[in-house]
């Protein structure tokens, strides 16, 4: 059996993961850049393995490098987290996060009780962004943005992939049995995802432009809102759409579903996050929320 890779080499592995910089991760670490480039080449040399491609102006992680690195980030961040439940302090904690007015409320609310029974310590605090084109707050902790993942104000973690499927009235369920019966319903869209129901058609070989009627909402929550009081059929991200039926508000009438084309994404702020625990247990919290598959299981993380 290969012999456990040196911590120091796995922590400058992942902390140049995230930062695409030997720099970058040095400044984070509290290290020389020099440092972390032999950190990183000590444990490619130790597997056998090219971690990352080096270029110039940044670093990429190789198809080995990408394999390797989940493995290494739940390894560090499991050693912290316990490291804190046996010899840490009780004192409560805030921790301050930022989503999507629909993904803060149909995704992380519903499973904040499981999560903050199972941790009472943390007080965490949720904020709502209409749209996702802001800034990273000093006093946020945590964001979750979705979008194409072109930011630069933080760490930047994908969490994807997203889908979208459609969503009604459970008696308006009753009348669809293929994608074809959609045509004759209202069809709700939503403000910069236009396209999608366009696309929903596509897929399924129909066109559009047979739809009885359309109208428009700027929030996935409005539109959501609309179906639920039978104005029509909603095309929303399939996590938002397995709450809501599974709370019995609304139907999910056809498993078709559609790559909603933006993925959700983790943003941190440019600084050591695995010296902060309860940050830490909060972003694993949420990684395990927004990677699971939502067509897959029910069961929500507790944290």
């Amino acid at each position: 059996m290969m012999a456990l890779p040196n911590l120091l080499w796995l922590r400058s592995f992942e902390a140049t993961s995230r930062h695409a910089s030997f720099t970058a991760a040095a400044a984070e670490l509290g290290l020389t850049q020099a440092a972390v480039s032999h950190h990183v080449g000590a444990l490619e040399h130790q597997l056998g393995h090219m971690l990352f491609k080096r270029t110039t102006r940044r670093v990429t992680l190789t198809e080995s490098g990408r394999a390797y690195l989940p493995s290494v980030r739940s390894a560090l961040q499991d050693l912290a987290l316990s490291t804190e439940a046996l010899f840490g302090g009780k004192a409560e904690e805030t921790v301050t996060i930022r989503a999507p007015i629909s993904a803060a409320v149909f995704i992380i609310t519903p499973a904040l009780p499981a999560f903050q029974a199972k941790h009472p310590q943390i007080d965490v605090r949720l904020l709502s962004a209409i749209w996702a084109n802001t800034t990273l707050d000093s006093g946020v902790d945590i964001e979750i943005r979705l979008g194409n993942g072109n930011w630069s104000d933080g760490q930047v973690e994908p969490l994807g992939p997203d889908f979208a499927v459609p969503i009604c009235h459970p008696e308006v369920a009753k009348t669809i049995e293929e994608p074809k019966d959609l045509i004759r319903h209202n069809l709700i869209h939503i403000l910069g995802f236009e396209r999608h129901w366009d696309l929903y058609f596509e897929n399924n070989g129909l066109q559009a432009k047979d739809v009885a009627r359309r109208t428009t909402v700027d929030t996935s929550l409005a539109a959501a809102e609309w179906a639920c009081a039978n104005g029509g059929v909603a095309l929303i991200i399939e996590r938002a759409a397995r709450r809501l039926e599974k709370a019995g508000r609304l139907a999910i009438p056809l498993e078709a579903r559609i790559p909603l084309g933006q993925t959700h994404y983790l943003v941190r702020p440019n600084k050591t996050f695995l010296s902060a625990p309860a940050k830490g247990r909060v972003t694993a919290w949420l990684r395990a929320l927004f990677t699971q598959d939502p067509s897959l299981s029910r069961k929500e993380p507790a944290g």
